[in-house]
């Protein structure tokens, strides 16, 4: 397993962001809060946690919903998956969005998404006049595996 190293502040109370179990490919990030948030039904909240990392370049780290708080409660992450690059610098902030007909309460220390890291490409452009004819063509949005 390839591993990272990842500088991080920790302006929070709360635990560094870990592992929850040994096959785990992101660590749960948690809300650093003054007071509750409450989470009206389709209202969307910016919630700080109260970190600062510094990714290698070629890496960015993406946030993405908690799988039990989506199915059991409604609660996403709105611009899901959230990127930081490897030269942001500034505090992480999720944006939460309660897709529930219930009112939602995060409290401080609520595990509120997912933080995966990855490696990425950069990609250097060569224009073309054609490209290279698939069997799929120019066929999307539903196309795949449709017989016309």
């Amino acid at each position: 397993m390839n591993k990272v190293n990842c500088k991080i502040i920790n302006k929070s109370n709360n635990p560094l962001p870990n592992y929850q179990s040994e096959g785990a490919a992101a660590v749960d990030l948690t809300a650093f809060l003054k007071e509750d948030i409450i989470l009206k039904p389709l209202e969307r909240s910016l919630v700080p946690t109260g970190i600062q990392i510094a990714l290698p370049k070629g890496y960015e780290a993406q946030v993405r919903p908690r799988s039990g708080l989506a199915l059991k409660k409604g609660i996403s992450v709105l611009n899901s998956p959230g990127t930081i690059d490897s030269d942001y610098r500034g505090d992480i902030g999720v944006i939460l969005i309660n897709l529930s007909n219930e009112d939602f309460i995060i409290h401080n220390g609520d595990r509120i998404a997912q933080l995966i890291v990855t490696s990425y490409s950069q990609i250097s452009w060569v224009e073309q006049e054609k490209l290279d004819v698939t069997g799929r063509g120019k066929g999307g949005f539903g196309s795949t595996g449709v017989k016309l």
